[in-house]
């Protein structure tokens, strides 16, 4: 447990720079220069998501009970991830999406969170996803407060939003049907049925 939860705060904690201290996140990449800082960010951001997936993968082997969630959240969990993969394509992709929902990573970030903490009732997930979604809605508030930054997004096109929702669900189905169970050895569809 001890190096999930020391990857989450090296991860968590580069991500949180804007939020806490936005001057001297800005001071921090001026005195470095754009390109220097966003090596080093993506340095930590890497080393801090190597020690997630192996201390979540150590924890699993230990799982600690904290809840078991009815079989019925299992597909509550389902119908929450539907637009995850949607809202993380409309991210990047400018269109009708990304303008309604303001800041789709953030919202998938949440949605996805959600439906694990839904799904998944042992101390190693709760530690997980329940880290992720209060950093997600922090991030959101914040974002309330300060100045935008530009993200870098591909030209804007009107079939944007079609792309975003047809590539979304291909890659929901690809997950749900078969990429979860290969890379995490669990299919989001076995669960006992009464």
């Amino acid at each position: 447990m001890q190096i999930l939860v020391l990857g989450l705060v090296i991860f968590l904690g580069v991500h949180s720079i804007a939020i806490v201290a936005p001057a001297t996140r800005d001071r921090l990449a001026a005195r470095m220069g754009d390109g220097p800082w966003k090596g080093l960010y993506s340095l930590v951001s890497l080393a801090g998501f190597i020690l997630i997936i192996h201390g979540f993968g150590l924890a699993r082997q230990q799982p600690i009970v904290l809840y078991t969630p009815p079989d019925w959240l299992r597909g509550v969990a389902l119908l929450l991830m539907l637009p995850v993969f949607p809202l993380l394509i409309a991210a990047y992709l400018p269109g009708r999406i990304r303008a309604a929902v303001k800041h789709p990573l953030l919202a998938a970030t949440k949605a996805w969170a959600l439906a694990h903490l839904l799904a998944n009732g042992m101390l190693a997930d709760v530690v997980l996803f329940g880290s992720l979604l209060v950093w997600a809605v922090a991030d959101r508030i914040s974002l309330k407060q300060r100045a935008p930054r530009p993200v870098p997004v591909l030209p804007a096109k009107p079939a944007n939003d079609a792309i975003a929702v047809i590539g979304g669900l291909v890659l929901y189905a690809l997950f749900v049907y078969w990429a979860h169970a290969a890379l995490f050895g669990v299919s989001p569809l076995a669960w006992t049925t009464p």
